[in-house]
C-alpha cells in the first residue's frame, strides 16, 4: 500500500499501557498521521483543549477515570470529536453504553495496523473515497441514459429513469464537491424534452384505450382514475384498517427523502403511476376520488364539477362524495363507511394527529395533506422562503425539516404500533421549477394558471406547449366555455404578452405544476406494512 505522506490529521491515542502500542503508533506515523500519546484521561482532556484534534483512540480500561467516563468529558469539550474505543473487554452491556455514549466505532485488543488504518480512513477519508466511487457511478449511468435517449422508449423506460435521476439528486446532495449537480440539471431538462414528446404523441391513445388499466401488459401507464381500483381497494380486502394518505404536489425526490425516516417502523414497497393533464389537483385529485376522467366528472356530475376559475377552494369540495361514489359503483365490500379528512393547517393536523389510532375502526381512510403544495405556492410568494429554499437541493432540505416535525410522521409512527393496518402513501401530482417563459395569447375569459391555460382559442409555440383542439379527445371537461387548452412542456410557464417583462421576471424560478414533466407526471405509490 502507497504510503500517504501528505496527511496531517492529528490523532489522539489514550492507553495507560501506550508504551506497548509504539509500533502500532510509528506505522500510523508512517502513513502521515499525527500521533498525540496520553497515559490517562486527565492528560488527554488537557491535551484536546490546548491542541487540534481530530480524532481519539481511547482505551477503556485505565486506572483513575476509566474511558467512559473520559468519553463524557471529551464529548462535553468537543461533542463532535470522533472518538474510537479500544478495549479487550467483548461484553454487549459495554458496546451499548459506549454506543449511547456517542462513540464512533468500537475496537476489540488486540488490534492489528490494518485495523487501525481502516477506522482512520473511514473517519478522514470517506467523503472522498465515497465521492470517488459516486462520480464513476454517475458517469457511468450518466452514459447509459444518454444511449437510452437514442432509442424508442416505454413508459416503464421513462419510470425507471426518473427513479435513477431522483436517486441521483440526492446522491449529489451529499457530494456538492464533486461538481456534478450542474450535468446533472442539463441530462434531466434533456430528459423531459424527450418526455414531453413522449407524453404528446402517446397520450390521447392511452386515455382513449378501454382498460388501459392495472395489470395490462400493453404499453399505457396506470393514471389517476384508475389508482383507487389499482392500488387501493385491493388493500382493502386484505387488511382490517387501510389508511390512503394523498399528500398534494409531492414529488418522487421528496418522497424518497421522506422515506429514510421509515424502516425502522415499516416494510415499505413501491408503485407508480402517471398523472392526468393537466397536471394539477382539480382534475388530477378529483379523478382519483371518483375513478373517472375529468370528461366525465363533468358529464355525471355537472352540480359536483368545479365552475368558476378563480376560486381555487371550490374546486375540490366533494372528495368525499366522489370515494363513496366509486366505492357503490365498483361494489367495493367495506365494513362501514370510509373516513375522508383535508388537513389544510398544522393545528389541525396536530388534532388529527393525537385521534388517529381511534381511525384504525375505519375500514377505509382517505387523507389528504396540503402542506407540500402550500409551501411550493408559498415559495413563489414570499421572498424569505425563496432565501431559504434558492435551488432544488434547498427546497427538498425544506421538505425534509418539514417532514421531520410534522403531523404526519407523527401518525405514521403511531400507525406502526398497530396490526393488521396497512398504509398507502402517494399525491396527485408533483412540481417543477419554471426556468423559462414563453407568450400565451388568449381572451380575458382565458384561465390564469401558469403551466396550462384553457378558454377560447388560447395559444402558445407548440415547441413549448401540447396544444389540445378538442377538449374532450383528451378526456378534458368542455362546458363552461372551453374551447381549448394549452399544456407547458419542460420548464416552461405561460406568460401572457400584456406587462410580459414584468410576469416574466415575477414568475422566473418558482415552483409550479399543470404542465408535462417527469417531476410532475411519474409520481410514487408507497406501501407501508407494519411490523406487529
Amino acid at each position: 500500500m502507497t504510503e500517504q505522506t501528505n496527511i496531517k490529521n492529528t490523532i489522539l491515542w489514550v492507553d495507560d499501557e501506550i508504551d506497548q502500542l509504539k509500533s502500532n503508533i510509528l506505522f500510523l506515523q508512517k502513513k502521515g498521521y499525527e500521533i498525540f500519546e496520553a497515559t490517562n484521561g486527565d492528560d488527554a482532556l488537557d491535551i484536546i483543549r490546548k491542541n487540534d484534534i481530530e480524532m481519539v483512540f481511547l482505551d477503556e480500561m485505565m486506572p483513575g477515570k476509566g474511558g467512559l467516563q473520559t468519553l463524557i468529558e471529551i464529548k462535553d469539550i468537543k461533542p463532535e470529536l470522533p472518538v474510537v474505543m479500544v478495549t479487550k473487554n467483548e461484553t454487549e452491556s459495554l458496546m451499548e453504553d459506549a454506543i449511547g455514549k456517542k462513540i464512533t466505532d468500537y475496537l476489540i485488543k488486540p488490534v492489528n495496523p490494518n485495523q487501525l488504518l481502516l477506522v482512520c480512513k473511514k473517519i478522514f477519508e470517506s467523503k472522498k473515497l465515497k465521492g470517488t466511487q459516486v462520480s464513476k457511478d454517475y458517469i457511468k449511468e450518466f452514459n447509459e441514459i444518454s444511449v437510452a435517449l437514442m432509442n424508442e422508449l416505454s413508459y416503464k423506460d421513462w419510470i425507471d429513469i426518473h427513479i435513477k435521476m431522483s436517486n441521483w439528486e440526492l446522491e449529489l446532495d451529499e457530494h456538492t464537491e464533486l461538481g456534478l449537480e450542474q450535468t446533472l440539471k442539463d441530462q434531466k431538462r434533456e430528459c423531459n424534452v424527450e418526455f414531453s414528446k413522449y407524453v404528446e404523441k402517446n397520450y390521447k391513445k392511452w386515455v382513449n384505450t378501454a382498460g388501459a388499466a392495472a395489470g395490462s401488459e400493453s404499453d399505457i401507464p396506470v393514471f389517476s382514475n384508475e389508482l383507487m381500483e389499482k392500488f387501493v381497494f385491493p388493500e382493502t380486502q386484505k387488511y382490517k384498517s387501510v389508511f390512503f394518505f394523498i399528500i398534494d404536489c409531492m414529488r418522487l425526490d421528496q418522497w424518497l427523502l421522506m422515506e429514510k425516516y421509515l424502516p425502522e417502523y415499516f416494510r415499505i414497497s413501491k408503485d407508480y403511476y402517471f398523472s392526468l393533464l393537466p397536471t394539477a389537483t382539480p382534475y388530477c385529485r378529483n379523478s382519483i376520488f371518483s375513478g373517472l376522467y375529468p370528461y366525465d366528472i363533468e358529464k355525471h356530475f355537472p352540480d359536483k364539477w368545479w365552475k368558476n376559475n378563480e376560486d381555487e377552494n371550490s374546486k375540490n369540495n366533494f372528495e368525499r362524495e366522489f370515494l363513496i361514489s366509486l366505492i357503490n359503483r365498483k361494489k367495493i365490500k367495506l365494513r362501514n363507511e370510509p373516513k375522508y379528512v383535508k388537513i389544510m393547517d398544522s393545528d389541525f393536523g396536530r388534532n388529527i394527529e393525537s385521534k388517529i389510532l381511534s381511525f384504525t375502526k375505519n375500514h377505509l381512510n382517505a387523507i389528504v395533506i396540503n402542506f407540500v403544495d402550500m409551501m411550493a405556492h408559498s415559495r413563489s410568494d414570499t421572498a424569505i422562503l425563496k432565501e431559504i429554499a434558492p435551488d432544488e437541493s434547498a427546497y427538498r432540505s425544506l421538505t425534509r425539516s418539514w417532514f421531520e416535525h410534522s403531523s404526519f410522521l407523527g401518525m405514521l409512527k403511531q400507525l406502526a404500533t398497530v396490526p393488521d393496518v396497512k398504509i398507502i402513501i402517494t399525491t396527485d401530482h408533483g412540481s417543477i421549477r419554471c426556468l423559462h417563459g414563453v407568450k400565451a395569447y388568449g381572451d380575458r375569459e382565458s384561465s390564469p394558471n401558469l403551466r396550462y391555460k384553457f378558454g377560447n382559442n388560447v395559444k402558445a409555440d407548440p415547441r413549448n406547449a401540447m396544444y389540445i383542439k378538442k377538449p374532450s379527445e383528451y378526456q378534458l371537461p368542455v362546458g363552461n366555455g372551453i374551447v381549448s387548452y394549452i399544456i407547458a412542456k419542460e420548464d416552461f410557464y405561460f406568460v401572457y404578452p400584456t406587462d410580459y417583462h414584468k410576469y416574466l421576471n415575477q414568475y422566473n424560478d418558482t415552483f409550479q405544476h399543470g404542465g408535462i414533466s417527469m417531476d410532475e407526471m411519474v409520481l410514487p405509490v408507497v406501501f407501508l406494512e407494519t411490523k406487529i
